[in-house]
């Protein structure tokens, strides 16, 4: 994945109420340490639609990473249990 100037990956978690796996996914991120930005789209149709364009699923949560969709929750641990969430981390 292509990381910013800064080094750090932008992450964006996209996510809706209620939702166990947003808070999952929240708290992967967190104890891994990675910084990111939570878009709740829970009232927000516009939002949801053009979140599906842009990824192609409409199930919560959908990350980002440095403008690239990974997938949801099961996405975001496949990835921390090969070491990429790691590797984001260093």
């Amino acid at each position: 994945m292509d990381q910013p100037t800064n080094g750090k990956p932008e992450i964006t978690v996209y996510t809706t109420d209620p939702c166990a796996r947003c808070i999952r996914a929240k708290d992967l991120l967190s104890l891994r340490r990675l910084e990111f930005v939570e878009v709740n789209l829970a009232k927000d149709p516009v939002g949801r639609r053009d979140l599906a364009e842009f990824t192609g699923f409409t199930t919560f949560p959908q990350i980002v990473i440095d403008g690239r969709p990974i997938g949801g929750l099961q996405e975001l641990q496949q990835a921390d249990e090969e070491g990429l969430l790691e590797q984001l981390a260093a």
